[in-house]
């Protein structure tokens, strides 16, 4: 099971902190066409998802890495399940697909029970 963990914790991470160093560090007008929900947040807005992305991918692995607060692994995964959460619903209500926003969601659930 801990190779599991490892897999998953390793796919998120990677995948959170390419999308928030995106966020955080290009203009929103960039995502436009392949993101269209972003019109509904301003540049800072995006700018603080991106971090918070990447925070929490950082979040997945370092701590349980190092053995340094390992606890923060799991709080992590419940804080990057909870912005799926949130993502799903802004899909949801612009008539979007959200399915990956629930891979996702599943995949942190997995984490954060296997790791607490």
């Amino acid at each position: 099971m801990n190779v599991v963990l490892w897999i998953l914790q390793a796919l998120l991470a990677v995948l959170f902190l390419a999308v928030g160093f995106l966020k955080l560090t290009q203009p929103k007008d960039k995502f436009k066409a392949r993101m269209p929900y972003v019109e509904e947040f301003s540049q800072p807005q995006m700018r603080a998802i991106g971090a918070v992305e990447m925070l929490g991918a950082l979040g997945l692995v370092l701590p349980w890495a190092t053995g340094i607060a390992p606890i923060l692994t799991p709080l992590a995964a419940v804080g990057l399940g909870i912005t799926m959460i949130v993502a799903a619903q802004v899909h949801r209500r612009r008539k979007e697909s959200f399915a990956a926003n629930l891979v996702l969601l599943a995949m942190a659930v997995i984490v954060a029970i296997g790791r607490f």
